[in-house]
C-alpha cells in the first residue's frame, strides 16, 4: 500500500449523484455510506445514460482547500456524452493531468479508509485538489477486493 504509479490520464466525464461533506468525524463516516446506500437503492447505475463502460466510480471534486475542508462526492459511472442529464444527477468532468495511483486491497471497506489514511499523511505527495477518484470494476467482485484511487498532483 506504500507504493504508487503515475501517470497521465485524459479527461473523463462523470454522471451521478452528489453529496456534500467533509472527512471530519461526524461527516464522512456517516455521509458516504449513506450516499452508496443512495446510489444502489435508487438504481441509480441503470438510470445513466450513455456509459462508456461498466465501472462505477467515486469522485472527490469541489474541494474548500485540503482533504481537511469540506468537498463533494459523485458516485456515478463514466460517459461518453453529455447532452441528457437525468433529474437528481449531475455531470462533473475529471481534468486531464498527472494521478498517482494507489490500490486498496483487501476487506472493503476498511481497505479503502486505510489507504486513504495513507494517503491523507504521505508526504511528498503534491495534490492538487482539483478531483480525486475511486474505480470500482471487475477487480472489485475478487477476492481480495481491489479499488484503484486516482490522486490529483502536479507533475513538477
Amino acid at each position: 500500500m506504500n507504493k504508487y504509479t503515475i501517470i497521465e490520464k485524459p479527461a473523463i466525464h462523470i454522471v451521478g449523484i452528489e453529496c456534500r461533506t467533509s472527512n471530519a468525524p461526524e461527516a464522512a463516516p456517516h455521509d458516504i455510506p449513506k450516499h452508496w446506500t443512495r446510489f444502489y437503492g435508487e438504481n441509480v447505475i441503470n438510470k445513466i445514460p450513455n456509459k462508456s463502460s461498466a465501472q462505477v466510480m467515486a469522485l472527490y471534486c469541489d474541494y474548500e482547500g485540503d482533504y481537511t475542508k469540506p468537498y463533494s462526492l459523485v458516485i456515478g459511472c463514466p460517459v461518453s456524452a453529455v447532452d441528457v442529464i437525468p433529474d437528481g444527477m449531475v455531470v462533473k468532468t475529471i481534468r486531464a493531468g498527472t494521478y498517482a495511483i494507489f490500490t486498496a486491497v483487501g476487506e472493503h471497506p476498511q481497505a479503502l479508509v486505510e489507504t486513504w489514511n495513507h494517503i491523507w499523511q504521505y508526504p511528498n505527495l503534491k495534490r492538487t485538489y482539483t478531483g480525486d477518484y475511486e474505480v470500482y470494476d471487475e477487480k472489485f467482485s475478487r477476492s481480495p477486493q481491489e479499488v484503484d484511487v486516482f490522486i490529483a498532483i502536479n507533475d513538477r
